[in-house]
């Protein structure tokens, strides 16, 4: 249980609060003490009603039965590993624009579930996030199935294609979009192509959350071509040396 406990504290703060809300409020749903049916995102409920924090439950709360429980744990697979990497590598020592990054994403998969009625919005938020970290880190090798290998940047598209066999794709494709819009506005077309930056965090958020001076990685700035090898051979010695589904290995390895 110490072992348990020292993993939990040493998280970074805002995938701890993620996976924590997501786990416990699926299994308090699970054991009757939430009810479900007031966790989903309804759009009358929240209009007519004022049922406010549908739109946030909807993000944690996922249904957990014999037939969900197996896509239940990949999911909080992803949310860890991916979030985690994000977390304390490229927003390290910026707690403000990560936590940016998650509301952005929050609030386009909000628009998206009202528009197409989603009711649940935990997969298109985790594929959101898994989609910038492997387009911050294209060249990274991870393990799938089977010994399947391949970049990072198809991981999101294995994904979609995995998830349209087990459950319907749909919740993944608006993922990848929701992460492909953050990134394009945040890297793509302000640093590659010369366009304004649409995405500056909040100064609120930067009172409440300060930088922490001294980290080694800056944010705001996507990895260039030339230096893709040396970085993600220093995250690969760090994170990837482990097998298992998304774990990375570096190229020529």
């Amino acid at each position: 249980m110490t072992d348990i406990a020292d993993w939990y504290k040493q998280l970074p703060r805002f995938t701890k609060y993620w996976l924590s809300l997501t786990v416990g409020i699926s299994l308090l749903a699970k054991i009757g003490i939430l009810p479900d049916y007031y966790l989903v995102l309804f759009w009358d409920f929240v209009w007519r009603k004022l049922h406010i924090w549908r739109p946030i439950t909807a993000v944690f709360y996922y249904p957990l039965n014999p037939n969900t429980g197996f896509h239940f744990m990949l999911n909080c697979f992803f949310l860890y590993n991916y979030s985690l990497r994000l977390e304390q590598e490229h927003f390290k020592g910026s707690p403000a624009d990560y936590l940016f990054m998650l509301v952005f994403n929050w609030l386009c998969c909000v628009i998206v579930g009202v528009i197409a009625s989603f009711p649940l919005l935990m997969d298109p938020m985790i594929l959101s996030v898994l989609y910038v970290w492997c387009q911050l880190n294209k060249d990274v090798i991870v393990n799938f199935w089977f010994g399947t290998r391949f970049k990072a940047m198809y991981l999101p598209w294995v994904l979609l294609a995995f998830n349209f066999i087990l459950s319907g794709a749909m919740f993944s494709l608006v993922g990848i979009v929701v992460g492909h819009l953050y990134f394009f506005l945040k890297f793509k077309y302000p640093q590659e192509l010369g366009g304004a930056s649409y995405l500056e965090t909040p100064g609120i958020l930067k009172q409440y959350f300060p930088d922490v001076r001294g980290g080694v990685h800056g944010f705001g700035v996507a990895p260039e071509n030339q230096r893709n090898v040396q970085e993600n051979n220093e995250m690969g010695n760090r994170y990837f040396g482990a097998q298992g589904w998304g774990r990375g290995h570096v190229l020529g390895r």
